[in-house]
């Protein structure tokens, strides 16, 4: 009976569900006259047991005995008659009521000789798996073996492998301590938890530890008459953009912006919105995007709940912003006076605690919440291993900036000495993205995965002559990254995954061509200096391929929520596999 409780502690843990049921054999000789009779009489009987976390296994044990002795004293009941009473929803894929058996054979026979031949046990060959799982135990001198006969369509042979290893951990920690709760009995033995938890988080790597602005200055120090940013028509050298940010940034500190302070952006696409971003960060302060796709209330509640008390706008919008914003308002491109404005670099102290920007998401809630952004989360993104290939040297923006997509196509190029090209407003289309991609010579891109899916219906050699594609959001369909691979030779396709609270990235997955496709594309490894961990309700590393919650730690984890304590301290947890006060 321990050991049918242990496996439905087991079996628990790997589903992430209390309520589990398994099989277990009969022999079906109750009766005196069966005992001699030869016949197969074997019955199979369901042993349902709700695992609660808290309860202690003894606890535990005590209720599955008195199950396993119910279910014996009905055992009489054929198995078939008892799906055909209950009537569950049948799948022909897999057995009914129960996927998972138990059986605890009694010794077969004693090897020995007799008449000149020698008996022994002879294991018979299974060419089919009669359920999904059976763990079969059989004694052996002062222990057990445990055969495990599966479904290979459903396992292969190093998961079974993994499920036989925390069985085994789990059974020497019920040896230890049978009064510990279920939930907090071991799966993972040292080495296999040192590999979870440690060795695929090997990811340090040195990055600067600095600021936006001061990052951009080292670069304008570097290559003052590169091109900086391109758009219709229009092109910035890097020492240019320092000039013009420089004099906009100036401008806000006039108006009362101070480290801290969220200056709004609501400017179209263009040259002018990557100066409005650059100089409120120059100004110490975080710029705010204000989506232009939303509705004027969804404005006013940004620029409200967020304490903007500068908005900067262009022509384009300057009425809407006038209607969704009391404070003072900069209109970028219609302010001749602009250019008296000191060029050089506004002397404010920047730290790399400092917010950069703060963007508004609604997640699953639908309730907007700002996610706080750091200056060194973004510095953590741009030198990032990933970027730090030369496929990034020329990237369309092209993303709405409230889309954190926008911290990658913006600040990857512009602080490692690349060319943003920057895509004209509104909705990119597949024909604007080959134009632009072949005007442009744009050699890094990021697309959703549902614009992914558009580009390869119906031009996958849109993509040609680009170096990465990044792309993510949502599933990334391997049948759509195998056709484009095959279009775009010397393309190579990057889904990246990560919520807006980890600085746009967190983990990716690299396919460099249709090989390495797998039918079900992962969300890969995590990036420089971050670490992934998939726990349990207890937050305890689960076993690999077994369910749980992906936890995000380390660097580029924003600050939390603007002005959201509580909500904070609920979604950015203490990380108990980290180094004091570090969160995920």
């Amino acid at each position: 009976m321990t050991l049918t409780a242990a496996v439905q502690v087991l079996l628990s843990r790997y589903s992430n569900q209390r309520d589990v049921a398994i099989g277990t054999a009969t022999s079906g000789r109750n009766r005196a006259e069966l005992e001699n009779l030869v016949g197969f009489f074997v019955n199979t009987v369901v042993l349902r047991a709700d695992v609660v976390g808290t309860q202690r296994f003894s606890d535990f044990l005590a209720g599955v005995r008195e199950t396993v002795l119910e279910a014996f004293a009905h055992d009489e009941v054929p198995f078939d008659r008892l799906v055909e009473e209950l009537q569950p929803e049948r799948d022909p894929s897999r057995t009914p009521l129960v996927q998972a058996v138990v059986v605890l054979q009694n010794a077969m026979v004693r090897a020995r000789e007799s008449a000149g031949l020698r008996i022994t046990e002879y294991d018979l060959p299974r060419p089919s798996a009669r359920f999904d799982l059976v763990l079969e135990f059989l004694p052996r001198g002062d222990g057990l073996n445990l055969t495990v006969e599966y479904n290979t369509d459903l396992f292969d042979p190093a998961t079974i492998e993994r499920l036989a290893g925390c069985f085994e951990t789990l059974l020497a920690g019920i040896a230890t301590d049978p009064d510990r709760p279920l939930g907090e009995l071991p799966l993972l033995a040292g080495a296999e938890r040192d590999r979870v938890l440690s060795k695929w988080n090997g990811t340090a790597h040195p990055t600067p530890d600095s600021t936006v602005p001061a990052l951009f200055a080292e670069q304008v120090r570097r290559t003052p008459d590169a091109v900086a940013v391109v758009s219709d028509g229009v092109t910035l050298t890097y020492a240019e953009l320092e000039v013009r940010a420089n004099r906009l940034a100036h401008r806000l500190i006039g108006l009362g912006i101070r480290p801290e302070d969220r200056v709004g952006v609501l400017v179209e696409r263009s040259v002018d919105l990557v100066v409005a971003v650059l100089a409120a960060v120059k100004a110490g302060g975080a710029y705010l995007p204000v989506d232009v796709r939303s509705p004027a209330e969804r404005m006013r509640l940004v620029l409200a709940e967020a304490g903007a008390p500068v908005l900067v706008t262009d022509r384009a919008w300057e009425r809407t912003a006038r209607e969704v914003h009391s404070g003072q308002i900069v209109v970028v491109d219609a302010d001749a006076s602009l250019s008296r404005e000191p060029s050089d670099p506004p002397t404010v102290a920047v730290y790399p605690d400092n917010l950069a920007y703060v963007e508004y998401t609604s997640g699953s809630t639908g309730t907007p919440k700002g996610v706080a952004v750091r200056q060194r989360d973004v510095g953590d993104l741009v030198f990032d291993r990933r970027f730090g290939n030369g496929a990034h040297e020329r990237v369309l923006v092209h993303s709405p900036l409230a889309f954190d997509a926008s911290t990658y196509e913006l600040w990857v190029p512009l602080l490692a000495g690349g060319r943003v090209v920057v895509a004209p407003p509104g909705d990119v289309d597949v024909a604007t993205l080959r134009r632009m991609v072949a005007e442009h010579g744009v050699t890094g891109l990021w697309l959703t995965s549902g614009l992914f899916r558009v580009a390869m219906q119906e031009d996958p050699a849109c993509l040609s002559g680009i170096r990465e594609v990044w792309t993510g959001g949502d599933v990334v369909p391997a049948a759509a990254v195998r056709r484009v691979l095959d279009a775009c030779p010397g393309l190579v396709v990057v889904d990246g995954y990560g919520p807006t609270e980890t600085t746009t990235f967190a983990t990716c997955f690299r396919m460099p061509d249709a090989d390495s496709v797998p039918d079900v594309v992962p969300i890969g490894r995590p990036l420089d200096n971050m670490r992934v961990y998939v726990l349990d309700g207890g937050l305890r590393p689960v076993p690999p391929g077994a369910p749980g919650e992906l936890y995000i730690a380390g660097a580029g984890l924003s600050r939390g929520y603007l002005d959201l304590p509580g909500l904070t301290a609920q979604r950015f947890v203490a990380n108990p596999f980290g180094p004091a006060g570090e969160r995920m």
